[in-house]
């Protein structure tokens, strides 16, 4: 959960530093980004302080955001580095 908290304040210092040479769809995408990842990681710590390590569906729920958390920010990685790499 602190990490969450240190991610947000990470991506608002980096978007007021860098968000100028960013194109409007690659901002965007880091806007909603700085939103959308905070709230699912709060949400997976959470879980895993109330739920502890059980195996209950909700810890598997919490489980799957953060693996398609992983997945999104692989993705977007890939796709943000090769269209700066074409310039």
């Amino acid at each position: 959960m602190l990490l969450a908290v240190g991610y947000l304040i990470f991506m608002v210092f980096w978007l007021v530093k860098r968000g100028t040479r960013l194109t409007s769809w690659a901002l965007a995408l880091y806007i909603i980004q700085s939103i959308v990842v905070p709230i699912l990681m709060l949400l997976c710590g959470f879980i895993l302080i109330f739920q502890g390590w059980r195996l209950d569906p909700i810890l598997q729920f919490g489980q799957l955001l953060l693996f398609l958390l992983i997945i999104y920010l692989i993705i977007k990685d890939i796709v943000i580095n090769s269209v700066y790499r074409d310039r």
